[in-house]
């Protein structure tokens, strides 16, 4: 069977749209000395972002996932995080002429993320991607999240494609996963955030491809 042409490409936020690692760092680091602790260098923070903010604490702060203060401690980082979302947040270098190109090409582009609705809204916003995205689906759109299909389908229907005219494209391993799962090429973008106890030699291979930088995608598309 003839493999269909790409109509839209999905991205993960952090780690492969957005290098948003600045700006947790700060969050977790301003934490660390609030509580009197050594603030972590940012090349240790990096890989560990596209696993979220509870695992950036649990981190720094060397806890287990029943810890008591668990929850009192994410609720300070999100505050700390949200009060500068987009700070020293950018754009991965090529980012911008990808999506302008995408757009000239007449191929939608959306955002499929694990990061709740509350951060990715204003974070979109605030680098005016929100009304360009053919979607926006957050970490609590649906009951699920990756590496569950389900956000990757429903923004299938929101772009009026089929799985197999999209592409998705993310930085860990649930990425890759979500995306096998729901019928999708998927590419492993491995200029993120790869965790180094998850070396992308162990799940790339279970992508259709890799892109080095985000340019790469036009030649893959091509």
């Amino acid at each position: 069977m003839k493999t269909q042409p790409i109509k839209t490409v999905l991205f993960d936020l952090d780690g492969t749209l957005l290098d948003t690692a600045p700006d947790l760092a700060i969050a977790l680091n301003t934490l660390l000395l609030e509580h009197q602790r050594q603030p972590l260098p940012l090349e240790q923070i990096r890989p560990l972002v596209s696993y979220g903010g509870v695992n950036l604490i649990k981190t720094g702060f060397q806890l287990t996932d029943n810890a008591p203060n668990l929850a009192k401690l994410r609720k300070r980082f999100l505050e700390l995080y949200v009060a500068h979302l987009a700070d020293q947040t950018n754009f991965f270098p090529g980012i911008k002429t990808l999506l302008k190109s995408l757009e000239n090409q007449g191929i939608q582009w959306g955002v499929v993320t694990n990061k709740p609705a509350w951060l990715t809204e204003p974070l979109l916003k605030a680098f005016a991607l929100t009304n360009r995205s053919i979607c926006n689906i957050s970490g609590d759109t649906l009951p699920q999240c990756k590496p569950h299909p389900a956000p990757l389908l429903h923004a299938c229907k929101l772009a009026n494609s089929n799985p197999e005219q999209c592409i998705y494209i993310g930085d860990a391993p649930r990425d890759i996963e979500a995306g096998q799962r729901a019928g999708m090429r998927t590419l492993a973008a491995l200029y993120g955030y790869i965790n180094p106890n998850e070396p992308p030699e162990q799940w790339k291979i279970q992508a259709t491809g890799t892109i080095q930088k985000p340019l790469d995608l036009l030649s893959w598309l091509n």
